[in-house]
């Protein structure tokens, strides 16, 4: 528990055997309630692995449904466990548990519904070994996506997020793409729902092991992330209405 809130941590996994130990190790639990792995149809041994280390809560897919698919799991899980407060934690060891703490602090204190582990602000992107391509492409879908849904967020496209339970009781995600844009799609419903995310820094690690999707994959991600930030305007000025979007509750603002 952290201040009466019950935090759950979901690890969304594919392939993960060489780096669920280190990630997990890692998990500070004197404030974590439970762990839920969702494993993703993984070629390796991870759910064995993950067995191993004494994960009570392993969600297992019959066929690989995406990355998206694959959150969409660990959210209903960590729902149906009762959390107050959920931490996406990718369990490749790209970015460090030691930032639990921080991050859900700032949710169970009420400062944000929703605080996202940048990787832009500082320089731990490219010291930890981001790709000067992917830097760039970071830096101008941001820009254009902050001009388009009229936010300041240092970067759209970090991995390791928390939510609060009224976010994810409020937004539609299981409508979302099962792909890569799934996470594109979930912010835009959370700014359209009102509700507002916080950022904290974030060292990052890029490695061998640690999971990454390639160049055409990434181009692909690119101008699914550019739609989502038009289709968030065009919905907000009443020109259209999408699906994922008209599913909200009421909220905007």
């Amino acid at each position: 528990m952290i201040l009466g809130k019950k935090l759950i941590i979901v690890l969304p996994a594919y392939n993960a055997a060489q780096t669920i130990e280190r990630t997990y190790k890692e998990i500070p639990f004197d404030i974590v309630d439970d762990v839920v792995m969702v494993d993703d149809f993984s070629k390796d041994n991870t759910v064995a692995v993950a067995k191993n280390l004494g994960i009570q809560h392993i969600v297992q897919h019959e066929q690989n449904k995406g990355y998206g698919g694959n959150q969409k799991s660990c959210y209903n899980k960590a729902r149906e466990l009762g959390a107050d407060i959920v931490i996406m934690l990718h369990p490749d060891y790209q970015y460090t548990p030691k930032l639990i703490h921080s991050m859900a602090y700032v949710i169970a204190q009420g400062l944000y519904p929703v605080v996202f582990a940048s990787r832009i602000l500082g320089k731990g992107a490219l010291k930890g070994g981001m790709p000067w391509y992917k830097y760039i492409a970071n830096r101008l879908l941001t820009l254009f996506q902050n001009i388009l849904m009229s936010q300041k967020l240092s970067e759209y496209h970090t991995g390791y997020r928390a939510f609060s339970k009224e976010v994810l009781d409020a937004v539609n995600y299981n409508c979302l793409s099962d792909d890569f844009v799934f996470d594109n799609q979930m912010v835009a419903q959370v700014f359209y729902e009102g509700f507002e995310i916080g950022e904290i820094t974030c060292p990052t690690k890029y490695f061998e092991e640690a999971s990454s999707i390639n160049l055409k994959r990434s181009a692909i991600y690119g101008l699914g992330v550019i739609w989502v930030s038009i289709q968030y305007r065009l919905n907000k000025w009443g020109i259209i209405q999408s699906h994922y979007l008209a599913g909200s509750k009421g909220r905007r603002s």
